[in-house]
């Protein structure tokens, strides 16, 4: 009995890394790396999947709104859980379940490529999913455990430029995958590539410090929770096809109103809540949450609509359109290690407010000049270079004010937060466009006047973000004195 258990317990356990690894002075760079795969990897099955919509819809003999499914549970399943998990990981070690959510999703990758109908790959996709969370609520979590305190911006810039890559790099490499085994191939291709991130992590990654006592799980609140981010992400998903007055879109936002606000209720009088909203009191924190979530909603409204623009405004094939919308995320993956390395000197603050400013004069600038495709693509490379500039240092930022045992779900809300910026800044940017082209959107003047004023509208959330960037008041990244606490 006492072998069997005593192994057990063992793998709930973080191993230390070899001697060789630890001692090295560069150890931290080790770490970094490792969570870059996992970080790239994400962001790549997230832009991958939408290139295989259509040979989904051929290969089950469905409709486009079914498999639509297949890009939406995964978000859902990532969003909902991103925060439960980062409670999970302060409490038992951010290295133990960043390693063995490689390991989830591994396995739901190797089953979404077997699957054998939508149905199941759904399902599929949801254990996937979990895996996700697990690695993405400890990413940069890991890098602000491992990273000395005068390099973590340059850290969680790198890691940055690996998201906006894998974001990047999707669709092409989707198409080429496809083109070479199918559909089934881009679930595959995670397989090797995770079992590599296992290994890594397994014996790059430093052990967890400053962890949280083991106490019972808020389970009520994971309860309230879950449900109320699904409704609010499947209402604004939603709104646009259903209509936003229909009964259903305001029944979905009343039931996730109703349930936030049993949840905050919950959380305020349980004695271990799952997310200890003192966070939120901490302005440093709150603004920089809140300038985030509005820069996911400015990157991927601009995902949305400038492909609209390129093929039915400007004539461009989708091939080719696609191909210039890489100078955007290539962009800020550019600058994102560089504005990381520079917020460690000049802190947070000049950065995020710099880079949204810059994209709001972008914006104005797509709105006014859109007519000279090289002008066109010069303005979104800077638009891209402006979040560049913006999100490493607000991420790092964001990370600083937490205190290190609550490192966790500091990460996990900065996770959840890209999920539902992603989530509205495809429905609202959508329904902007909607309003001004109407069932019409393959005429090319009516797509422009769209795209000219889902443009105004971004510029006007990129200024809202930059206001919200400046009321962080200090410009250090380690604002917290116990976050620099050995």
């Amino acid at each position: 009995m006492g072998g069997p258990q005593h192994g057990w317990r063992r793998i709930l356990v973080e191993p230390p890394r070899p001697d060789r690894i630890r001692r090295r002075p560069d150890a931290h760079w080790f770490a970094v790396g490792t969570v870059c795969i996992g970080a790239f990897m994400g962001q790549l099955d997230a832009s991958i999947v939408t290139l295989a919509f259509p040979t989904l819809e051929r290969s089950f003999n469905a409709s486009l709104g079914a498999v639509t499914w297949v890009g939406l549970t995964y978000l859902l399943v990532l969003v909902a859980l991103v925060t439960a998990v980062g409670r999970f990981a302060d409490m038992i070690g951010r290295k133990l379940l960043y390693t063995y959510g490689f390991m989830v999703f591994i396995v739901g990758s190797g089953l979404c490529g077997i699957a054998p109908s939508l149905l199941a790959l759904n399902g599929f996709r949801v254990l996937q999913a979990g895996g996700a969370a697990m690695l993405q609520a400890n990413s940069v979590a890991i890098i602000y455990l491992a990273m000395p305190p005068d390099k973590l911006g340059r850290g969680i810039g790198i890691q940055g430029a690996a998201q906006a890559l894998g974001l990047a790099l999707g669709p092409t490499v989707g198409g080429l995958l496809i083109a070479l085994g199918g559909w089934r191939l881009i679930f595959f291709v995670n397989v090797p590539v995770g079992i590599l991130g296992t290994a890594l992590g397994w014996f790059l990654i430093p052990r967890s410090r400053h962890l949280q006592e083991r106490v019972r799980f808020d389970w009520l609140g994971l309860g309230l929770f879950v449900p109320a981010v699904i409704c609010f992400l499947a209402a604004v998903s939603f709104g646009d096809e259903a209509g936003w007055g229909s009964p259903l879109i305001i029944g979905l936002l009343v039931a996730s109103a109703v349930l936030v606000g049993a949840f905050v209720l919950r959380e305020r009088h349980f004695f271990a809540p799952m997310l200890d909203l003192s966070l939120f009191r901490r302005v440093p924190f709150s603004a920089g949450i809140s300038s985030g979530l509005l820069s996911y909603l400015v990157l991927f409204g601009v995902l949305f609509v400038v492909p609209f623009f390129l093929e039915r405004g400007l004539g461009i094939g989708p091939g080719r359109a696609g191909l210039e919308l890489t100078v955007m995320p290539v962009a800020l993956g550019v600058v994102a290690p560089l504005a990381g390395r520079l917020a460690d000197k000049v802190g947070a603050r000049p950065l995020t407010v710099s880079g949204m400013a810059l994209a709001a004069a972008m914006f104005v600038g797509l709105a006014l000049f859109h007519d000279n495709l090289g002008a066109f693509l010069g303005e979104l490379a800077l638009l891209g270079a402006g979040l560049g500039l913006f999100t490493p240092p607000n991420n790092a930022a964001i990370m600083g004010s937490a205190p290190r045992e609550q490192s966790g779900v500091a990460a996990g809300v900065l996770n959840m937060t890209r999920g539902m910026g992603t989530a509205m800044g495809l429905a609202f940017t959508s329904l902007v466009f909607g309003l001004v082209v109407g069932a019409n959107r393959h005429s090319g003047s009516l797509v422009t006047h769209g795209f000219v004023a889902s443009a105004l509208f971004l510029a006007i959330v990129s200024v809202v973000a930059m206001i919200l960037g400046g009321l962080r008041g200090r410009t250090g990244l380690n604002l917290d004195p116990l976050a620099t606490a050995e």
